[in-house]
C-alpha cells in the first residue's frame, strides 16, 4: 500500500535526519542534548540480576548483581590510612596501589562485608587496572567474597605489573592484559563532559552555610534541583557540619555543584537508614566538582550521594566510614581513614540538567566516513615474564591495540592450600565476618550506621571518623575536555558458576 503524503514527509525528515547524524563527528552528536540519566556503563544498576530494592549498608545475603561501574578513576587510586573496602565494579585507567600507613591489613575489592552487599555478576572483571597492581609489604588485595548461598567470584585484569600479596577467590583469575583499560577510554570523557556541563547549570535554590550547619532550600517546583556552593561545606575551622534539605520535590534530581578549586565537604550527615532524608534522595543526589584539584570529602557519616569529578588533572580525597553511592572521578582517588572505611555500591539513576555545548561542525565534504574516537592504547600485547601474578611484568615489545594477548593466570590455587608464589594472607572467601581488626574494629559496622549527632557522629556503630577537625590539604592543577556518551562498551565476559 502507497504511503500517505504525510507519512512519506515523516519518512524523508527521517531519513535526512538520520544521514546529517551518520556525517556529524561523534562529539558534535554526543553534546547534542546531552542530558538526563548517565549513559551505560555508569550510573543505574544494569544486568539482568539488578535487585528491586536498595537496603542500608548490611552483611546479609547478596540481594542482586550490578554490572555498572560503582567506582571510576581516570587516573591512578591509592589505598591508605586504614582504609578496607572497595564495593562494586571498579575501574582505573592508572595505577592501583593499597599503601596502608596505619599497621597494613587487607583491602577487599568487588565484595565487602558490609554495604549494598550487591555485587558484579560471576565471572566478570570485578576490578580493572589500567597501570600497575602494587601491595606494599604488609598489604594485601582480595578480590571476591560469599554470603550464605554462595561465592561471587571475579576477574582482576590489569595492564602493568602485579606485586604483592593478591588474592582472587576461584574462580576468578587475574589476567594480565596490556589492553585492559582501552575499553574505558571514552568513559572517562564522558566524565569529563558530564561534569563539566552540570557544573555550568543555573540554581534554582539557595545554600545557607553557618558554623554548624548548611541549609539548602529548593524551589519546590523543579524536578532538577540545581545549588551552586563556591566555599567549603565545613565549619569555620574545617569541622564537621550537618546538611540539611528543604523544599525539595519527592522523586527530584539533586545537583550539588562545589565550584571552588580546593573544596571541603567535612559532615557527619547520613546514616543510610529508611527515614533519613539523604537516604531517600541518595539514588538521585549527585555532588560535582567540575574543576576542583584537591576536593575532600570528610566526617563521620555514611554520606549519601554520587560523586563525580571533572577535572583530570585533580586528586579526590575520601575519608568518610561509608560512601554511599556512585565515584566517578576523572583524575586520581585517594581513600583514605582513620577506621575500616569503605566505598558502597549503590546506583545512581538522577536526571541531570541539560548541558548547554555548541555542537562541533560538521565535515567540509558531504562523503565523509563519520569519526568516533577510538581508545589509545599505548602498550599492548604484554605477555607476563612469569605465570605467577606477583611477579607478573608488564614490558610490551609491539603496539597492536587491535590484537591485544591477554594472559590469564590465577592469584590463588583453587585449593585451600597457597603457594609461596601466591603468599597470601587472606583466606579464599569472605562473609559477615571476614574483616580482622586490623581493618574494621567492633565500632567499624554496626547494625544501623547511625550518626546523628554533630560532636562524634551519634549513637549506633559507625567507625568514628577518621578525618577529624582538620582537613587533610591535598592537591594537583589541570583542566579536562568533553566527549559524552558513545559508550555501550562492556569488557566481553566469562560466565562461570553463579552464587
Amino acid at each position: 500500500m502507497e504511503r500517505p503524503p504525510a507519512a512519506r514527509r515523516r519518512r524523508t525528515v527521517q531519513v535526512a535526519l538520520a544521514t546529517a547524524v551518520a556525517v556529524l563527528p561523534m562529539a558534535a552528536v554526543l553534546t547534542i542534548g546531552a542530558a538526563a540519566p548517565l549513559a551505560p556503563p555508569l550510573g543505574a544498576c544494569s544486568g539482568p540480576d539488578c535487585p528491586s530494592s536498595w537496603g542500608p549498608p548490611n552483611n546479609g545475603d547478596f540481594p542482586g548483581r550490578d554490572a555498572t561501574i560503582n567506582v571510576f578513576t581516570g587516573g591512578n587510586y591509592t589505598v591508605n590510612g586504614r582504609a578496607a573496602e572497595a564495593e562494586g565494579k571498579i575501574v582505573t585507567l592508572g595505577n592501583f596501589t593499597v599503601d596502608k600507613s596505619q599497621g597494613g591489613g587487607i583491602f577487599n575489592a568487588g565484595v565487602v562485608g558490609v554495604g549494598s552487599r550487591v555485587v558484579p555478576p560471576n565471572g566478570s572483571d570485578f576490578m580493572t587496572v589500567g597501570g600497575d597492581v602494587t601491595m606494599v609489604a604488609g598489604n594485601s588485595l582480595l578480590i571476591g567474597g560469599s554470603d550464605s548461598k554462595g561465592q561471587a567470584f571475579g576477574n582482576l585484569r590489569y595492564a602493568g605489573t602485579l606485586s604483592g600479596t593478591v588474592t582472587v577467590d576461584p574462580t576468578g583469575q587475574a589476567i594480565q592484559d596490556a589492553n585492559a583499560a582501552a575499553p574505558y577510554q571514552s568513559v572517562l570523557t564522558q566524565i569529563e563532559e558530564v561534569s563539566a556541563c552540570v557544573g555550568k547549570a543555573t540554581a534554582t535554590g539557595t545554600v545557607a552555610v553557618t558554623s554548624s550547619e548548611a541549609t539548602f532550600t529548593g524551589d519546590g517546583t523543579s524536578m532538577k534541583q540545581v545549588f551552586n556552593v563556591p566555599g567549603n561545606l565545613a565549619s569555620p575551622t574545617g569541622g564537621q557540619i550537618g546538611l540539611v534539605f528543604a523544599n525539595i520535590p519527592a522523586g527530584a534530581t539533586v545537583v550539588v555543584n562545589m565550584l571552588s578549586d580546593a573544596p571541603v565537604i567535612n559532615t557527619y550527615t547520613g546514616t543510610g537508614l529508611a527515614g533519613d532524608p539523604t537516604t531517600e534522595m541518595r539514588s538521585k543526589l549527585m555532588w560535582n566538582f567540575p574543576a576542583s584539584t584537591s576536593p575532600q570529602i570528610l566526617g563521620s557519616a555514611q554520606f549519601q550521594g554520587s560523586v563525580m569529578a571533572g577535572n583530570p588533572a585533580s586528586t579526590t580525597t575520601i575519608a568518610m566510614p561509608g560512601m554511599n553511592g556512585r565515584v566517578y572521578l576523572a583524575g586520581n582517588l585517594i581513600q583514605t581513614g582513620n577506621g575500616g572505611y569503605e566505598l558502597h555500591s549503590y546506583p545512581f539513576d538522577g536526571d541531570l540538567p541539560e548541558c548547554e555545548v555548541t555542537p562541533s561542525p560538521t565535515p567540509t565534504s558531504p562523503t565523509a566516513s563519520p569519526t568516533e574516537p577510538s581508545p589509545t592504547a599505548t602498550t599492548t600485547s604484554a605477555t607476563p615474564t612469569s605465570p605467577t601474578p606477583t611477579t607478573t611484568s608488564a614490558a610490551p615489545t609491539s603496539a597492536t591495540p587491535t590484537t591485544p594477548a591477554p594472559t590469564t593466570t590465577s592469584a590463588v590455587p583453587t585449593g585451600p592450600t597457597t603457594s609461596p608464589s601466591s603468599s597470601s594472607a587472606a583466606p579464599t572467601s569472605h562473609g559477615p565476618t571476614s574483616h580482622g581488626p586490623t581493618d574494621h574494629g567492633p565500632s567499624s559496622h554496626g547494625p544501623t550506621g547511625h550518626h546523628p549527632g554533630p560532636t562524634n557522629g551519634g549513637g549506633g556503630s559507625l567507625p568514628s571518623t577518621g578525618a577529624g577537625d582538620t582537613p587533610v590539604i591535598l592537591g594537583a592543577a589541570g583542566a579536562g575536555l568533553l566527549a559524552l556518551g558513545g559508550i555501550a562498551v562492556l569488557v566481553a565476559r566469562r560466565r562461570g558458576r553463579h552464587s
